[in-house]
């Protein structure tokens, strides 16, 4: 048996967890008020991956669900206790070779309020709808050739 690579990260009101096994099957997933745990066969060679979590806080194991794909299962887990921030997914502090954090799926959502992050997605928006090039202000005749400084002299041919 060998623990299946994992990947997690943090959010408001949950925390997911994605196990990485390709093909999977006889996918088990358990959720306890204080655990987690995931055992499946993988790949092309049927390999048994098992994992138990411990986890840093409790969760809604009735809330908590879980998805199986071709390429991994992704688990949702429902903090008991929302707005928490999770410093790490283990109660203890020890360093897991199989777990690690999911930095593509992170955001630092603490100090953000829902009021600021409705702005920012406000501000995205207006971004991605203004114009291209074609909108640009006409600078002032910028490349008007008849506007010389002083030291616009002309450079001498290189030998």
């Amino acid at each position: 048996m060998h623990p299946a690579t994992a990947k997690w990260y943090d959010r408001r009101d949950s925390v997911f967890i994605e196990f990485c096994v390709a093909d999977s099957k006889d996918v088990k997933v358990n959720f306890d008020k204080a655990k987690c745990g995931f055992s499946c066969l993988g790949g092309t060679d049927n390999v048994k991956h098992e994992n138990e979590i411990d986890l840093f806080e409790a969760i809604d194991e009735n809330e908590s669900k879980h998805k199986r794909t071709d390429r991994s299962v992704l688990c949702y887990l429902r903090k008991a206790q929302p707005g928490k921030a999770w410093p790490r997914l283990t109660k203890e502090k020890a360093k897991l070779s199989w777990l690690s954090v999911d930095f593509n799926n992170w955001k630092d959502w603490e100090d953000d309020s829902d009021e600021e992050m409705g702005n920012f997605d406000q501000f995205s928006d207006m971004m991605n709808n203004m114009g291209g090039e074609d909108d640009l202000p006409d600078l002032d005749g910028a490349d008007d050739d008849e506007s010389a400084d002083s030291d616009d002299e002309k450079m001498p041919d290189l030998e």
